[in-house]
Order: C-alpha cells, then structure tokens, then sequence
C-alpha cells in the first residue's frame, strides 16, 4: 500500500482536473438533464410477498443532482475488500469525471478521515457551513437484511480481527476543486439545501453496512426527503458466503441491492452516467 505520503499528493492535486470539468453558472444552465433507467422491485399483490423488477426511465435535473461516495478507503482491515474497493474506484473515477462535467456535485465521505483532510478546502468550506435544520423524519418500515453479516462479512479463508484500516479516501478517486469532503449527514444536508440539491446517487461501499446506515446513507436521507438512487454497479456488500442464505459473494450483494429496491430507493447503473447518455 502507498505511504500517507504518497497518497496526499494524488488525494488534493487539484491540477488533475482540467478546468473545463468545471462548468460555468452560464454552461451549467444549459446542461441536458441526466436521463436515467432506474430499477425498483414492487409487490403488485401487497402482502404477497412476491416482488418483481421494474424499470423506468427518469429525468434528473444536474444542478439538483449530487453524487455521494461512500467510505470508498484507501485500506479496510479485510483484504478481500481491499482488493474490490480497489476495482470498484478504478471503474468509478471516469464517471465522477463525466459527472463534474456535466454539473453535477461530487461529496467525498470517507468516514472517519476527516483529519487527514483539514487542510484541504474542500473540507474547510464544509467545516465552515451554516447548519440548516434537518425536516421531520419519515417513519419507513425496513425488515431484516437478507444476509448474515453477523461475523463481519470478511470472505477470505482467514479473516483478521476487524480495526481500523483507513486514513483517506482511495487514492484513484481524484478531488475537484468544487467538490465537498464530509463524513457527517447533517453537514451534508445543509450543504445539498444551500445548493437546491434534490437527487442524490449513492456509490461505495458497503451496501449492507455504510451505504445504508451512515448518518449521509440511504436510510437517513431518504427519511430527510431526498430522492437516493443507488448505483448498483459500483457498490459492494460485506458477506461472508459461509454463512446465510449461504449464496456466492456476488449474490449476496444483489439480495442486498434488491432489498434497498424493495424499501428504500430505486437503483441505476453507472453507464447512465457517462457521456455517450
């Protein structure tokens, strides 16, 4: 793994990003809206228990839209996540660099790393946020996760003992220089009402874990009143295939991805997001 050292450099060089990635208030007024095809599950019978797959298409307006990254670190203590979040920040640097381009805001949320980026001003800005107060919550209803994740969900042979792996963000995932860092939800609301942001995509890790649970993740947003979509391909479950329902890696996390359609928000895939849609 690289040094702190290392990485610092290749986590704030703000000159990685061209200029042009940035659009102007006049260009950003122009920009197309982001066609989307979202996929949700839905019990046509209620109460039966049977879901089906359904896709829509959706129109997001770019200036309202934000993408949230996800604990997306530089290390976590179970290898075989390492390696994964590692493939999965390489296949998700060029859609954040697409998506700057065509006006949508990217949020940095490596918890617990804050302190490497203090100095950075995209963490100062956000430092420095008036608070807006968060609404009144939705009550949503959620049953049990489909997996047993109850052992950490590590799926090497030898799994290590769970501690704390990460000092930043994974060093592939470039910073732009209007991109916000924070790990706290409240922050991050007063951030999206102060700039009129009403969607929100949702990447990184851990579906069944951060991804749902943090203070910025699906649960807490969308019973704030934001409209979460996830984006399926670019996400991850910790599950250990030895234990329930006893399925591969992979489908572990697609039961996963199902259950948040079924509860909390539809999903899309990262190609939506590219330049050629």
């Amino acid at each position: 793994m690289p040094s702190e050292r290392e990485i610092l450099p290749m986590s704030l060089n703000l000159l990685l990003i061209p200029v042009l990635l940035v659009p102007s208030p006049a260009v950003a007024d122009e920009l197309p809206p982001l066609k989307l095809n979202l996929r949700t599950q839905v019990e046509p019978f209620k109460g039966s228990g049977e879901f089906r797959e359904v896709t829509f298409p959706a129109e997001f307006n770019p200036k309202e839209t934000a993408i949230l990254i996800c604990d997306m670190w530089d290390r976590h203590w179970c290898p075989s996540a390492t390696k994964r979040c590692g493939e999965i920040a390489a296949r998700m640097e060029p859609v954040l660099q697409a998506a700057r381009g065509r006006g949508v805001l990217i949020v940095h949320a490596p918890s617990e790393c804050m302190e490497f980026y203090k100095d950075a001003p995209q963490r100062r800005r956000m430092a420095e946020l008036p608070r807006i107060p968060t609404p009144k919550e939705k009550s949503i209803a959620e049953p049990p996760l489909p997996i047993d994740d109850s052992d950490g969900g590590c799926d090497d042979d030898n799994p290590p003992r769970s501690y704390r792996a990460w000092t930043s963000q994974h060093p592939l995932l470039t910073i732009g220089p209007n991109d916000a860092i924070s790990d706290d939800g409240r922050e991050i609301w007063s951030l999206f009402q102060q700039r009129g942001i009403k969607n929100l995509l949702i990447m990184g890790v851990h579906t069944n874990m951060c991804v749902l649970g943090r203070s910025f993740g699906i649960r807490q947003m969308t019973r704030w009143g934001m409209n979460c979509v996830l984006v399926r391909d670019l996400t991850d479950t910790m599950y250990n295939p030895r234990k329930a329902p006893f399925v591969s890696h992979h489908e572990g996390t697609e039961l996963v991805v199902k259950h948040i359609e079924k509860y909390w928000c539809p999903s899309v895939q990262s190609k939506d997001l590219l330049p050629s849609h």
